[in-house]
């Protein structure tokens, strides 16, 4: 899982992003290693049909929509014909469904036209990037389902992919994840994906400015992911029982 790729990110987007050079690196080892890269539709599809897989599948999945996936992910990935996920938050891009909240400079929608062109996989990942699990239901549908209207309006094809901002889930989020027509969902889980966590709830393992080669050659061949990501993990058990009880206070007070 990757965010933004630029040689000076701001601030709010450094910590989740990679340099050009190190991305550039990073790509070369799975090519020379031998993985082969698969949009995340792809992986489903196989998964849901008991097809083949190719040998050492791998997604590399880029969330938000910022600019530098255009300008420095892009040539790379066309060099080694290599596949991809993008997952847009439509509010945040550029152009005329701009809302407030973006991070850093974004994507327009030309450039997720050409991106899409290259071969990569354009998914939703909501309107403006809140916690989906935090939202009442009418909020929540809306963030949803207006990300797929528009990315269906400006590239003409309904998306079927979709990633979860913050990784943050639910029962109630995923199915209505479901229900707007999404076939399947990323979290971050900062483990592998396997069959059995169920097409809507597929991990993820971050890649970040801190991550060097060698980090990124373990993670990527399945070793020491656990203890690499232990205290993001505690981190994140400790922080869903606050948005939990963040919810049901809601709740209660609504009644």
């Amino acid at each position: 899982m990757y965010h933004a790729v630029g040689h000076r990110p701001a601030r709010a987007a450094y910590g989740l992003s990679v340099s050009p050079d190190a991305f550039a690196d990073q790509m070369a080892l799975l090519a020379d290693r031998g993985f082969t890269p698969l949009t995340t539709a792809q992986l489903a599809h196989a998964w849901r049909t008991a097809g083949a897989l190719p040998l050492r599948p791998v997604l590399i999945t880029f969330d938000d929509g910022y600019e530098g996936v255009h300008r420095h992910a892009l040539p790379v990935l066309a060099k080694h014909g290599f596949a991809s996920t993008l997952f847009v938050s439509t509010g945040w891009l550029r152009g005329a469904h701009e809302e407030s909240g973006a991070l850093d400079t974004m994507l327009d929608w030309d450039q997720v036209r050409e991106l899409a062109a290259a071969g990569t996989e354009i998914g939703g990942h909501s309107h403006t990037h809140p916690q989906l699990d935090q939202l009442p239901d009418d909020q929540l549908w809306f963030e949803t389902l207006r990300c797929k209207e528009i990315v269906a309006e400006e590239l003409g094809a309904c998306p079927v992919s979709f990633a979860y901002p913050y990784g943050y889930s639910s029962r109630r989020v995923r199915r209505t994840v479901r229900a707007a027509g999404f076939t399947q969902a990323l979290a971050v889980g900062n483990a592998l994906a396997r069959r059995h966590q169920g097409p809507y709830a597929l991990e993820r393992v971050t890649v970040r400015r801190g991550t060097d080669i060698d980090e990124f050659a373990r993670l990527v061949e399945g070793r020491a992911i656990a203890r690499t990501f232990a205290r993001d993990r505690a981190l994140t058990k400790g922080y869903a029982l606050v948005r939990r009880g963040r919810q049901a206070g809601r709740a209660l007070a609504g009644r």
